[in-house]
């Protein structure tokens, strides 16, 4: 029998990691060597494991998933990042590709697919979960251009602050969900709003709406 497809997972919840263990426990030719629940973890586990696949959540605690595809694509080119998230915008599809990611599902996806998207990245394809590309939004608006520029243009830490921002989680709450600052975090708010030059977070909502990174 050929060698196992060797798999982290990496999702602060608990419950969430058992259950995908136990999913691809069933899995003949799948093994799930490690788990991680913060991106720092999952940094050193990825260069102590090497595993043939990553299953990587965006959402967590600390550096946080995009910023943990970051580091570990910009150490290993060939590094096999599957990244599982609740998030269906484009715009996250769009951030996680060009970070490095080797495939996008979401969280709502059929159990099926995360087995299939593991088997084809771990073979070397790309995997994009079908009926993601249906959510790009259409814009003709050089408003909303420029505002996608600005959206491209933030660093990792500055697009997690700015949704968490847009969704109207004050500088605290967005502290103890990142293990961060208070001042750090109000430096950044203050960074985003003159980035897009407005004064509030309803302002960065109206944004986040309009280019389809937030439904309404």
């Amino acid at each position: 029998m050929k060698d196992k497809i060797k798999v982290i997972l990496v999702d602060d919840h608990a419950v969430v990691r058992a259950g995908f263990r136990m999913l691809l426990s069933t899995v003949a030719d799948i093994d799930v060597i490690d788990e991680a629940d913060r991106g720092e973890t999952a940094c050193q586990l990825y260069q102590k494991q090497q595993p043939d696949v990553m299953v990587l959540d965006l959402s967590m605690p600390g550096i946080g998933g995009l910023e943990c595809l970051r580091r570990i694509c910009n150490r290993d080119s060939h590094a096999k990042v599957l990244v599982f998230s609740v998030h269906d915008e484009m715009v996250y599809v769009d951030r996680a590709i060009h970070a490095g990611a080797k495939g996008y599902i979401t969280k709502n996806s059929a159990p099926d697919i995360l087995v299939e998207a593991i088997r084809k990245i771990a073979g070397g394809e790309m995997y994009i979960e079908q009926g993601l590309m249906k959510n790009r939004p259409l814009r003709n608006n050089d408003i909303d251009t420029e505002y996608k520029t600005i959206v491209d243009s933030l660093s990792a830490r500055e697009f997690d602050i700015f949704i968490r921002l847009a969704k109207g989680l004050t500088a605290h709450k967005i502290a103890e969900e990142l293990c961060l600052g208070y001042k750090t975090v109000a430096n950044y708010g203050t960074q985003i709003r003159s980035k897009f030059n407005v004064s509030s977070s309803v302002e960065l909502a109206h944004i986040a709406i309009a280019l389809g990174i937030m439904k309404n």
